[in-house]
């Protein structure tokens, strides 16, 4: 063994740790266990390698072999695109789909995490090497903070106030709140959707929250998550069964409606509030304003 054997393996170890930590397994059942799973911890070794690696490298001034580190991005930019094409191919087959926005953001999230580790490890051997193990560890713990907290964005819950209201019908009209959702002619259908249905209303915050939840993608998503936690009272070929969000015009209030197995309005609430802010969903109109009047 050389002088960068260890620390090598220190750096590998921790990474290939952190991308670990990072891969979490939710309601969504993405990525599935157990195959799922072994595809991105693999690729998170591979990006702790080449993280850990670098330092060496520089330390002997090889620094034709920092060049790699431009391959690795274009390697895991693939990642992106094998998330997209996956889940897009499976979102045909989902009784109510995730919508391409929130596909997009997951894609992105499962790429930039491979940079995550490729810095924690980088962080990692090069405390190591430049102080001792324990200035290591301590980098380690301090890198992996921080990629905690850089992969966990915001929650809907931070922009909008969740209200729970009965949906009701005014003739053959669905209705939560006064926002009108569609058309029911079947008495049928009317009663199903009295007995399983559930409303909500997102009031959103501020004006840059009513921008951002007035984006299709943020709302399927809203629908998606609460019909995959709470299952969803419907079957391919049921059109009067399918969730919805509807927003109101005049003040961009959106309505919620869904027919979850599970008829459970705080879990609910709970859901919709713990929906990620999709990043391709953010738009900050106000901001224009401030910008506008600096540059005058």
């Amino acid at each position: 063994m050389n002088e960068y054997t260890l620390p090598i393996l220190f750096g590998v170890i921790i990474g290939t740790l952190t991308r670990m930590l990072m891969l979490r397994t939710d309601y969504r059942q993405y990525p599935t266990y157990l195959h799922g799973k072994i595809i991105h911890v693999a690729l998170g070794f591979i990006a702790a390698g080449l993280g850990t690696v670098a330092v060496p490298a520089i330390l002997e001034e090889e620094f034709t072999a920092i060049t790699f580190l431009t391959l690795a991005a274009s390697q895991f930019r693939e990642v992106r695109n094998m998330e997209r094409n996956t889940l897009t191919e499976l979102d045909s087959y989902e009784l109510v789909s995730r919508g391409k926005t929130y596909i997009e953001g997951v894609a992105i999230a499962f790429e930039s995490r491979n940079y995550l580790v490729i810095f924690t490890s980088l962080v990692s051997t090069l405390g190591y090497l430049m102080f001792n193990i324990w200035v290591g560890i301590i980098a380690a713990v301090v890198a992996v903070l921080i990629s905690k907290s850089l992969m966990s964005g915001g929650k809907l819950k931070e922009i909008v106030d969740i209200q729970f209201v009965e949906p009701r019908f005014d003739g053959v009209g669905l209705y939560v709140d006064n926002i009108y959702m569609m058309n029911i002619g079947l008495p049928v259908r009317q009663a199903e959707i009295l007995r399983y249905g559930m409303g909500f209303i997102l009031k959103p915050k501020d004006f840059n929250s009513r921008s951002t939840i007035a984006n299709l993608g943020q709302r399927q998503a809203i629908l998606h998550d609460v019909s995959t936690a709470l299952g969803v009272y419907r079957d391919s070929g049921t059109p009067a069964l399918v969730p919805l969000a509807k927003r109101d015009l005049d003040d961009g209030r959106i309505a919620v409606f869904v027919l979850p197995q599970e008829r459970d309005a705080e879990r609910a609430i709970e859901i919709i509030g713990d929906v990620p802010i999709l990043e391709n969903a953010i738009r900050m109109p106000s901001e224009k304003k401030k910008t506008k009047k600096g540059g005058e």
